[in-house]
Protein backbone atom coordinates (compact mmCIF):
# COMPACT_ATOMS: atom_id res chain seq x y z
CA UNK A 1 0.00 0.00 0.00
CA UNK A 2 2.73 2.17 1.28
CA UNK A 3 4.65 1.42 -2.13
CA UNK A 4 1.34 2.55 -4.48
CA UNK A 5 1.44 5.87 -2.27
CA UNK A 6 4.87 6.15 -3.15
CA UNK A 7 4.06 6.38 -6.50
CA UNK A 8 1.21 8.55 -7.02
CA UNK A 9 3.16 10.98 -5.68
CA UNK A 10 5.72 10.64 -7.74
CA UNK A 11 3.37 10.73 -10.49
CA UNK A 12 2.13 13.64 -9.22
CA UNK A 13 5.84 15.25 -9.72
CA UNK A 14 6.01 14.26 -12.80
CA UNK A 15 2.78 15.82 -13.78
CA UNK A 16 3.63 19.24 -12.10
CA UNK A 17 7.03 19.07 -13.65
CA UNK A 18 5.54 18.71 -17.21
CA UNK A 19 3.06 21.68 -16.53
CA UNK A 20 5.95 24.22 -15.05
CA UNK A 21 7.72 23.04 -18.50
CA UNK A 22 4.79 23.56 -21.07
CA UNK A 23 4.28 27.10 -18.86
CA UNK A 24 7.94 27.46 -19.73
CA UNK A 25 7.03 26.39 -23.10
CA UNK A 26 4.42 28.62 -23.61
CA UNK A 27 6.33 31.69 -22.21
CA UNK A 28 8.78 30.97 -24.74
CA UNK A 29 7.27 30.92 -27.49
CA UNK A 30 5.92 34.45 -26.45
CA UNK A 31 9.92 35.47 -26.28
CA UNK A 32 10.57 34.62 -29.65
CA UNK A 33 7.60 35.93 -30.93
CA UNK A 34 8.34 38.99 -29.65
CA UNK A 35 12.07 38.86 -31.14
CA UNK A 36 10.32 37.76 -34.51
CA UNK A 37 8.67 41.34 -34.57
CA UNK A 38 11.71 43.42 -33.35
CA UNK A 39 13.55 41.67 -36.27
CA UNK A 40 11.13 42.82 -38.80
CA UNK A 41 11.48 46.15 -37.77
CA UNK A 42 15.15 46.26 -37.89
CA UNK A 43 16.91 45.51 -41.45
CA UNK A 44 21.10 46.33 -40.01
CA UNK A 45 22.25 42.72 -40.35
CA UNK A 46 24.75 43.38 -37.12
CA UNK A 47 21.92 45.64 -34.99
CA UNK A 48 19.75 42.04 -35.37
CA UNK A 49 22.62 40.00 -34.53
CA UNK A 50 22.94 41.81 -31.28
CA UNK A 51 19.73 41.66 -30.65
CA UNK A 52 19.38 38.08 -31.12
CA UNK A 53 22.47 37.55 -28.73
CA UNK A 54 20.66 39.80 -26.03
CA UNK A 55 17.86 37.68 -26.05
CA UNK A 56 19.37 34.14 -26.26
CA UNK A 57 21.80 35.85 -23.08
CA UNK A 58 18.06 36.48 -21.56
CA UNK A 59 16.37 33.12 -22.09
CA UNK A 60 18.97 31.24 -20.89
CA UNK A 61 19.27 33.18 -17.52
CA UNK A 62 15.26 33.32 -17.49
CA UNK A 63 15.47 29.22 -18.41
CA UNK A 64 17.77 28.62 -15.34
CA UNK A 65 16.18 30.75 -13.20
CA UNK A 66 13.14 29.07 -13.68
CA UNK A 67 14.21 25.59 -13.61
CA UNK A 68 16.90 26.01 -10.45
CA UNK A 69 12.98 27.79 -9.12
CA UNK A 70 10.89 24.78 -10.19
CA UNK A 71 13.78 22.35 -8.62
CA UNK A 72 14.05 24.24 -5.31
CA UNK A 73 9.30 24.26 -5.39
CA UNK A 74 9.73 20.41 -6.41
CA UNK A 75 11.89 19.92 -3.47
CA UNK A 76 9.97 21.77 -0.41
CA UNK A 77 7.03 20.51 -1.69
CA UNK A 78 8.32 16.66 -1.39
CA UNK A 79 9.83 17.62 1.98
CA UNK A 80 6.77 19.45 3.21
CA UNK A 81 4.48 16.26 1.84
CA UNK A 82 6.69 13.97 3.17
CA UNK A 83 6.56 15.06 6.54
CA UNK A 84 2.93 16.41 6.59
CA UNK A 85 1.70 13.53 5.22
CA UNK A 86 3.22 10.68 4.32
CA UNK A 87 5.24 9.42 7.34
CA UNK A 88 1.87 9.51 9.71
CA UNK A 89 0.26 7.42 6.71
CA UNK A 90 3.69 5.32 6.53
CA UNK A 91 2.98 4.78 10.38
CA UNK A 92 -0.76 4.22 10.03
CA UNK A 93 -0.16 1.63 7.43
CA UNK A 94 2.61 0.17 9.73
CA UNK A 95 0.13 -0.42 12.75
CA UNK A 96 -2.37 -1.64 10.61
CA UNK A 97 0.17 -4.19 9.24
CA UNK A 98 0.95 -5.80 13.20
CA UNK A 99 -2.78 -5.70 13.47
CA UNK A 100 -3.14 -7.70 10.59
CA UNK A 101 -0.15 -9.83 12.14
CA UNK A 102 -1.64 -9.51 15.32
CA UNK A 103 1.61 -9.65 17.20
CA UNK A 104 -0.09 -7.04 19.82
CA UNK A 105 2.24 -4.29 19.10
CA UNK A 106 1.44 -0.40 19.12
CA UNK A 107 3.22 1.85 16.69
CA UNK A 108 3.37 5.37 17.98
CA UNK A 109 2.20 7.51 15.98
CA UNK A 110 3.30 11.38 17.02
CA UNK A 111 6.47 12.62 16.13
CA UNK A 112 9.41 12.21 18.46
CA UNK A 113 9.23 15.63 20.39
CA UNK A 114 6.31 16.91 18.61
CA UNK A 115 4.01 18.79 21.19
CA UNK A 116 0.92 19.26 18.90
CA UNK A 117 -1.14 16.73 16.78
CA UNK A 118 -1.93 17.85 13.38
CA UNK A 119 -5.00 16.31 12.32
CA UNK A 120 -3.12 12.76 10.44
CA UNK A 121 -1.53 11.86 14.11
CA UNK A 122 -5.24 12.59 15.76
CA UNK A 123 -6.38 10.31 13.15
CA UNK A 124 -3.97 7.77 14.09
CA UNK A 125 -4.09 8.11 17.89
CA UNK A 126 -7.99 7.52 16.96
CA UNK A 127 -7.35 4.17 14.86
CA UNK A 128 -4.84 2.88 17.56
CA UNK A 129 -7.46 2.97 20.46
CA UNK A 130 -10.26 1.54 18.01
CA UNK A 131 -7.27 -1.02 17.12
CA UNK A 132 -6.73 -1.61 20.90
CA UNK A 133 -10.38 -2.02 21.42
CA UNK A 134 -11.42 -3.98 18.59
CA UNK A 135 -8.42 -6.72 19.58
CA UNK A 136 -9.61 -6.54 23.53
CA UNK A 137 -12.82 -7.37 21.79
CA UNK A 138 -11.46 -10.05 19.39
CA UNK A 139 -10.23 -11.51 22.42
CA UNK A 140 -13.15 -11.69 24.60
CA UNK A 141 -14.72 -13.11 21.65
CA UNK A 142 -12.02 -15.70 21.66
CA UNK A 143 -12.37 -16.10 25.07
CA UNK A 144 -15.88 -17.03 24.63
CA UNK A 145 -15.98 -19.01 22.07
CA UNK A 146 -13.22 -21.44 23.46
CA UNK A 147 -15.44 -21.80 26.91
CA UNK A 148 -18.56 -22.42 24.93
CA UNK A 149 -16.41 -25.16 22.81
CA UNK A 150 -15.10 -26.43 26.10
CA UNK A 151 -18.58 -26.81 27.48
CA UNK A 152 -20.15 -28.43 24.18
CA UNK A 153 -17.26 -31.08 23.95
CA UNK A 154 -17.61 -31.85 27.42
CA UNK A 155 -21.29 -32.38 28.32
CA UNK A 156 -23.25 -35.34 28.26
CA UNK A 157 -25.86 -34.44 25.69
CA UNK A 158 -25.07 -34.58 22.13
CA UNK A 159 -25.13 -31.19 20.55
CA UNK A 160 -25.00 -30.55 16.38
CA UNK A 161 -25.21 -27.14 14.93
CA UNK A 162 -25.99 -27.17 11.32
CA UNK A 163 -25.99 -23.99 8.91
CA UNK A 164 -28.51 -23.15 6.45
CA UNK A 165 -26.95 -25.54 3.78
CA UNK A 166 -27.19 -28.69 6.03
CA UNK A 167 -23.23 -28.25 6.84
CA UNK A 168 -22.36 -29.23 10.45
CA UNK A 169 -20.41 -26.15 12.02
CA UNK A 170 -20.28 -27.74 15.34
CA UNK A 171 -20.51 -31.63 16.53
CA UNK A 172 -19.66 -32.86 20.00
CA UNK A 173 -18.19 -36.56 20.95
CA UNK A 174 -21.46 -37.06 22.91
CA UNK A 175 -23.50 -36.55 19.67
CA UNK A 176 -20.99 -38.67 17.40
CA UNK A 177 -21.31 -41.36 20.36
CA UNK A 178 -24.96 -41.03 20.34
CA UNK A 179 -25.41 -41.41 16.74
CA UNK A 180 -22.24 -43.40 15.73
CA UNK A 181 -21.21 -40.97 13.69
CA UNK A 182 -17.75 -40.46 12.17
CA UNK A 183 -15.61 -37.71 10.67
CA UNK A 184 -16.53 -38.11 6.87
CA UNK A 185 -20.35 -37.05 8.41
CA UNK A 186 -20.81 -33.48 6.70
CA UNK A 187 -24.55 -32.58 6.66
CA UNK A 188 -27.75 -32.97 7.91
CA UNK A 189 -29.05 -35.13 5.44
CA UNK A 190 -25.85 -37.65 6.22
CA UNK A 191 -26.94 -37.58 10.19
CA UNK A 192 -30.46 -38.23 9.94
CA UNK A 193 -30.43 -39.94 6.37
CA UNK A 194 -32.35 -43.21 8.25
CA UNK A 195 -35.16 -41.21 9.42
CA UNK A 196 -37.58 -39.69 6.65
CA UNK A 197 -39.76 -37.61 9.20
CA UNK A 198 -36.99 -35.26 10.08
CA UNK A 199 -36.61 -32.85 7.77
CA UNK A 200 -34.70 -29.44 7.75
CA UNK A 201 -36.80 -27.23 6.13
CA UNK A 202 -39.80 -28.30 7.36
CA UNK A 203 -37.75 -27.87 10.88
CA UNK A 204 -36.47 -24.11 10.23
CA UNK A 205 -39.40 -22.68 8.16
CA UNK A 206 -42.90 -24.16 9.18
CA UNK A 207 -43.26 -22.64 12.66
CA UNK A 208 -46.81 -23.83 13.29
CA UNK A 209 -45.18 -27.75 13.16
CA UNK A 210 -46.62 -29.71 15.95
CA UNK A 211 -43.80 -30.94 17.24
CA UNK A 212 -39.83 -29.76 17.73
CA UNK A 213 -38.93 -33.10 19.19
CA UNK A 214 -38.28 -36.44 18.43
CA UNK A 215 -37.30 -39.92 20.17
CA UNK A 216 -35.21 -42.41 17.88
CA UNK A 217 -33.92 -46.45 18.78
CA UNK A 218 -30.30 -46.75 17.91
CA UNK A 219 -29.62 -50.11 18.70
CA UNK A 220 -30.33 -51.03 22.07
CA UNK A 221 -30.53 -46.95 22.97
CA UNK A 222 -32.75 -44.61 23.33
CA UNK A 223 -32.37 -40.86 22.43
CA UNK A 224 -34.32 -37.62 22.29
CA UNK A 225 -33.58 -34.95 19.98
CA UNK A 226 -34.76 -31.21 20.39
CA UNK A 227 -34.51 -29.03 17.47
CA UNK A 228 -33.99 -25.32 17.86
CA UNK A 229 -33.73 -23.34 14.71
CA UNK A 230 -31.47 -19.98 15.32
CA UNK A 231 -31.90 -16.46 13.72
CA UNK A 232 -29.35 -14.21 12.14
CA UNK A 233 -29.46 -10.43 13.30
CA UNK A 234 -31.98 -9.75 10.56
CA UNK A 235 -34.14 -12.27 12.32
CA UNK A 236 -33.83 -14.53 9.05
CA UNK A 237 -33.05 -18.52 9.58
CA UNK A 238 -29.71 -18.73 9.62
CA UNK A 239 -29.80 -22.69 10.67
CA UNK A 240 -30.77 -25.34 13.82
CA UNK A 241 -29.29 -26.91 16.34
CA UNK A 242 -30.23 -30.09 17.61
CA UNK A 243 -29.76 -31.42 21.36
CA UNK A 244 -29.18 -35.20 21.38
CA UNK A 245 -30.15 -36.64 25.21
CA UNK A 246 -29.36 -40.37 26.39
CA UNK A 247 -33.11 -41.39 28.06
CA UNK A 248 -32.62 -44.97 27.72
CA UNK A 249 -32.33 -45.74 31.97
CA UNK A 250 -35.11 -42.87 31.98
CA UNK A 251 -37.33 -45.28 29.80
CA UNK A 252 -36.30 -47.95 31.90
CA UNK A 253 -36.97 -47.00 35.09
CA UNK A 254 -40.46 -45.59 33.83
CA UNK A 255 -41.43 -48.88 32.64
CA UNK A 256 -39.65 -50.31 36.19
CA UNK A 257 -41.92 -48.02 37.91
CA UNK A 258 -45.30 -49.08 35.59
CA UNK A 259 -44.51 -52.14 36.27
CA UNK A 260 -43.93 -52.31 40.04
CA UNK A 261 -47.11 -50.00 39.99
CA UNK A 262 -48.89 -53.21 38.31
CA UNK A 263 -47.07 -55.80 40.28
CA UNK A 264 -47.93 -53.98 43.38
CA UNK A 265 -51.20 -54.24 42.48
CA UNK A 266 -51.65 -57.55 41.62
CA UNK A 267 -50.05 -58.88 44.32
CA UNK A 268 -52.21 -56.98 47.09
CA UNK A 269 -55.14 -57.69 44.64
CA UNK A 270 -54.85 -61.37 45.27
CA UNK A 271 -55.01 -61.80 49.39
CA UNK A 272 -57.43 -58.92 49.51
CA UNK A 273 -59.95 -60.94 47.08
CA UNK A 274 -59.48 -63.92 49.43
CA UNK A 275 -60.07 -62.40 52.36
CA UNK A 276 -62.85 -60.35 50.81
CA UNK A 277 -64.49 -63.69 49.57
CA UNK A 278 -64.04 -65.36 52.56
CA UNK A 279 -65.03 -62.74 55.27
CA UNK A 280 -68.67 -62.22 52.94
CA UNK A 281 -69.35 -65.71 52.77
CA UNK A 282 -68.98 -66.07 56.77
CA UNK A 283 -71.54 -62.75 56.80
CA UNK A 284 -74.02 -63.84 54.07
CA UNK A 285 -73.84 -67.44 54.65
CA UNK A 286 -74.32 -70.17 58.17
CA UNK A 287 -71.41 -72.35 58.14
CA UNK A 288 -70.42 -75.21 60.69
CA UNK A 289 -67.40 -74.54 63.26
CA UNK A 290 -65.19 -77.12 60.63
CA UNK A 291 -65.57 -74.56 58.04
CA UNK A 292 -65.64 -71.30 59.98
CA UNK A 293 -61.72 -72.11 61.32
CA UNK A 294 -61.17 -72.88 57.99
CA UNK A 295 -61.96 -69.52 56.30
CA UNK A 296 -60.68 -67.82 59.45
CA UNK A 297 -57.59 -69.56 58.67
CA UNK A 298 -57.19 -68.87 55.01
CA UNK A 299 -58.11 -65.22 56.19
CA UNK A 300 -55.13 -65.25 58.88
CA UNK A 301 -52.95 -66.68 56.15
CA UNK A 302 -53.49 -64.35 53.38
CA UNK A 303 -53.39 -60.96 55.75
CA UNK A 304 -50.28 -62.50 57.10
CA UNK A 305 -49.27 -62.12 53.42
CA UNK A 306 -50.26 -59.09 52.54
CA UNK A 307 -48.83 -57.84 56.02
CA UNK A 308 -44.97 -59.25 54.90
CA UNK A 309 -45.26 -57.77 51.46
CA UNK A 310 -46.17 -54.31 52.63
CA UNK A 311 -43.50 -54.19 55.64
CA UNK A 312 -41.39 -55.67 52.67
CA UNK A 313 -42.32 -52.73 50.42
CA UNK A 314 -41.82 -50.12 53.38
CA UNK A 315 -38.40 -51.66 53.63
CA UNK A 316 -37.43 -50.99 50.30
CA UNK A 317 -38.84 -47.85 50.55
CA UNK A 318 -37.12 -46.55 53.37
CA UNK A 319 -33.46 -47.94 51.57
CA UNK A 320 -34.96 -46.30 48.10
CA UNK A 321 -35.17 -42.58 50.12
CA UNK A 322 -32.19 -43.10 52.03
CA UNK A 323 -34.49 -43.22 55.58
CA UNK A 324 -32.73 -46.00 56.12
CA UNK A 325 -29.51 -45.39 57.68
CA UNK A 326 -27.07 -48.72 58.56
CA UNK A 327 -26.46 -48.70 62.61
CA UNK A 328 -22.73 -50.33 61.73
CA UNK A 329 -21.30 -52.41 64.18
CA UNK A 330 -18.16 -54.91 64.56
CA UNK A 331 -19.11 -58.18 64.89
CA UNK A 332 -18.45 -62.32 64.03
CA UNK A 333 -19.79 -63.43 61.13
CA UNK A 334 -19.40 -66.92 61.92
CA UNK A 335 -21.46 -66.78 64.51
CA UNK A 336 -24.03 -64.74 63.12
CA UNK A 337 -24.48 -67.00 60.37
CA UNK A 338 -24.30 -70.11 62.64
CA UNK A 339 -27.22 -68.57 64.90
CA UNK A 340 -29.79 -68.25 61.33
CA UNK A 341 -28.51 -71.77 60.44
CA UNK A 342 -29.47 -73.17 63.83
CA UNK A 343 -32.76 -71.31 63.54
CA UNK A 344 -33.91 -72.78 60.89
CA UNK A 345 -33.13 -76.42 61.43
CA UNK A 346 -36.79 -77.25 62.25
CA UNK A 347 -37.66 -76.49 58.72
CA UNK A 348 -35.08 -78.69 57.10
CA UNK A 349 -36.33 -81.36 59.52
CA UNK A 350 -40.09 -80.98 57.75
CA UNK A 351 -38.93 -81.91 54.70
CA UNK A 352 -35.74 -84.34 55.84
CA UNK A 353 -33.00 -82.17 54.47
CA UNK A 354 -28.94 -82.34 55.55
CA UNK A 355 -26.57 -80.18 55.90
CA UNK A 356 -24.25 -77.89 58.15
CA UNK A 357 -22.94 -75.03 58.59
CA UNK A 358 -18.92 -74.62 58.78
CA UNK A 359 -16.50 -72.08 59.29
CA UNK A 360 -13.70 -72.77 57.01
CA UNK A 361 -10.63 -70.09 58.37
CA UNK A 362 -9.98 -67.65 61.16
CA UNK A 363 -12.58 -64.82 59.57
CA UNK A 364 -11.78 -61.68 61.03
CA UNK A 365 -14.53 -59.17 62.21
CA UNK A 366 -17.18 -57.86 59.96
CA UNK A 367 -18.25 -54.04 60.67
CA UNK A 368 -21.77 -53.82 59.03
CA UNK A 369 -25.03 -53.62 59.64
CA UNK A 370 -25.33 -56.76 61.85
CA UNK A 371 -29.38 -56.59 61.63
CA UNK A 372 -29.30 -56.55 57.61
CA UNK A 373 -26.36 -59.07 57.29
CA UNK A 374 -29.11 -61.36 59.46
CA UNK A 375 -31.70 -60.97 57.31
CA UNK A 376 -29.74 -61.71 54.09
CA UNK A 377 -28.26 -64.64 55.34
CA UNK A 378 -31.85 -65.84 56.72
CA UNK A 379 -33.38 -64.73 53.29
CA UNK A 380 -30.37 -67.02 51.22
CA UNK A 381 -30.84 -69.73 53.54
CA UNK A 382 -34.68 -70.12 53.80
CA UNK A 383 -34.65 -70.01 49.89
CA UNK A 384 -32.49 -72.53 49.91
CA UNK A 385 -34.89 -74.46 51.92
CA UNK A 386 -38.07 -74.19 49.93
CA UNK A 387 -36.46 -74.97 46.94
CA UNK A 388 -34.75 -78.16 47.67
CA UNK A 389 -36.80 -81.01 47.49
CA UNK A 390 -37.37 -83.40 50.13
CA UNK A 391 -34.37 -85.46 50.91
CA UNK A 392 -31.92 -83.20 49.65
CA UNK A 393 -29.25 -81.02 51.18
CA UNK A 394 -28.34 -77.28 51.81
CA UNK A 395 -24.83 -76.63 53.59
CA UNK A 396 -23.01 -73.25 54.45
CA UNK A 397 -19.85 -72.20 54.28
CA UNK A 398 -17.89 -69.24 56.22
CA UNK A 399 -14.53 -68.22 54.85
CA UNK A 400 -12.07 -65.37 54.09
CA UNK A 401 -10.62 -64.46 51.02
CA UNK A 402 -7.98 -61.01 50.71
CA UNK A 403 -10.12 -58.47 52.27
CA UNK A 404 -13.61 -60.39 52.04
CA UNK A 405 -16.00 -62.57 54.26
CA UNK A 406 -17.66 -64.82 52.59
CA UNK A 407 -20.78 -66.66 52.91
CA UNK A 408 -21.44 -69.31 50.86
CA UNK A 409 -24.96 -71.24 50.52
CA UNK A 410 -24.74 -74.87 48.52
CA UNK A 411 -28.46 -76.75 47.87
CA UNK A 412 -29.56 -79.25 46.08
CA UNK A 413 -32.95 -77.68 44.80
CA UNK A 414 -34.72 -77.23 41.38
CA UNK A 415 -32.28 -74.63 40.44
CA UNK A 416 -32.54 -71.58 38.32
CA UNK A 417 -32.17 -71.10 34.36
CA UNK A 418 -29.44 -69.39 33.31
CA UNK A 419 -30.96 -66.65 31.56
CA UNK A 420 -33.42 -65.89 34.13
CA UNK A 421 -30.38 -65.81 37.18
CA UNK A 422 -29.50 -61.66 36.59
CA UNK A 423 -33.18 -61.28 36.95
CA UNK A 424 -33.32 -62.45 40.32
CA UNK A 425 -32.88 -59.25 42.13
CA UNK A 426 -36.02 -57.46 40.60
CA UNK A 427 -38.30 -56.52 42.32
CA UNK A 428 -41.56 -59.05 42.25
CA UNK A 429 -39.50 -61.14 39.67
CA UNK A 430 -40.35 -64.97 40.23
CA UNK A 431 -38.43 -67.98 38.23
CA UNK A 432 -41.94 -70.20 38.79
CA UNK A 433 -44.32 -67.40 40.05
CA UNK A 434 -47.27 -70.61 40.87
CA UNK A 435 -44.67 -72.14 42.71
CA UNK A 436 -43.63 -69.41 45.04
CA UNK A 437 -46.89 -67.79 45.79
CA UNK A 438 -47.86 -71.21 46.88
CA UNK A 439 -44.50 -71.10 49.46
CA UNK A 440 -45.78 -67.41 50.98
CA UNK A 441 -42.63 -66.00 48.74
CA UNK A 442 -43.91 -61.45 48.14
CA UNK A 443 -41.22 -61.50 45.48
CA UNK A 444 -39.54 -58.68 47.00
CA UNK A 445 -36.62 -60.83 49.45
CA UNK A 446 -33.49 -60.81 46.84
CA UNK A 447 -34.08 -56.84 46.15
CA UNK A 448 -34.24 -56.15 49.58
CA UNK A 449 -30.74 -58.40 49.75
CA UNK A 450 -29.49 -56.27 47.37
CA UNK A 451 -30.36 -53.23 48.64
CA UNK A 452 -28.69 -54.20 52.37
CA UNK A 453 -25.32 -55.40 50.28
CA UNK A 454 -25.23 -52.38 48.63
CA UNK A 455 -25.48 -50.30 51.47
CA UNK A 456 -22.59 -52.32 53.06
CA UNK A 457 -20.27 -52.66 50.47
CA UNK A 458 -20.90 -56.15 49.74
CA UNK A 459 -21.81 -57.95 46.76
CA UNK A 460 -23.69 -61.34 45.78
CA UNK A 461 -22.76 -63.79 42.91
CA UNK A 462 -25.30 -66.06 42.20
CA UNK A 463 -24.41 -69.66 40.41
CA UNK A 464 -26.72 -72.38 39.48
CA UNK A 465 -28.16 -75.34 37.29
CA UNK A 466 -32.00 -76.79 36.23
CA UNK A 467 -32.65 -79.76 38.61
CA UNK A 468 -28.73 -79.52 40.33
CA UNK A 469 -28.89 -76.86 43.05
CA UNK A 470 -27.87 -73.35 43.25
CA UNK A 471 -24.59 -71.62 45.27
CA UNK A 472 -24.75 -68.18 46.36
CA UNK A 473 -21.39 -66.79 47.52
CA UNK A 474 -22.00 -63.12 49.47
CA UNK A 475 -19.03 -60.88 50.09
CA UNK A 476 -18.84 -58.68 52.67
CA UNK A 477 -15.47 -56.72 53.52
CA UNK A 478 -14.14 -57.11 57.16
CA UNK A 479 -13.40 -54.50 59.61
CA UNK A 480 -9.75 -53.64 58.26
CA UNK A 481 -10.55 -53.43 54.82
CA UNK A 482 -13.68 -50.78 55.48
CA UNK A 483 -11.23 -48.80 57.61
CA UNK A 484 -8.99 -48.64 54.55
CA UNK A 485 -11.44 -47.56 52.47
CA UNK A 486 -12.99 -44.84 54.41
CA UNK A 487 -9.47 -43.21 54.86
CA UNK A 488 -9.56 -43.18 50.86
CA UNK A 489 -12.43 -41.55 50.76
CA UNK A 490 -11.23 -39.04 53.30
CA UNK A 491 -8.22 -38.58 51.51
CA UNK A 492 -10.16 -37.83 48.27
CA UNK A 493 -12.10 -35.66 49.74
Amino acid sequence: MLKNINKKIILFFIILSILVLFIVYIFNLYQIKELNNILETTTNYEEQKNIIANYSNLYKDYNIKISLGLAVVVILFGVIISRTALKPIERIIKSAENFRKNDGRRIRFLSDGAKNEDDIDEFALILSEMTDKLQDNLNEVSRQKNQMETILLHMNDGVIAFDLDGNIIHINLAAKEFLGLDNNTKTFSDVFSNYNDINMERLIYLENWTSSSKTISVEDRTYNLFFAPYRNEDERPNGIIVVIQDVTEHMKLDSMRKQFVADVSHELKTPITSILGYSQTLQENEVDDETREKFLGRISTEAERMSALVSDLLILSRYDTAKMQAEKQEFDLGEVVKDVFESQQFEMEKKNLTGECLVTANVPSVYADKVGIQRVVLNIINNAIKYTPDGGSVNVYVGFVYTDAYIKVIDTGIGIPEDEIPRIFERFYRVDKARTREMGGTGLGLSIVKEILKQNNGRIDVKSEVDKGTEVVIRIPTKQSSEKNTQKEKVEE
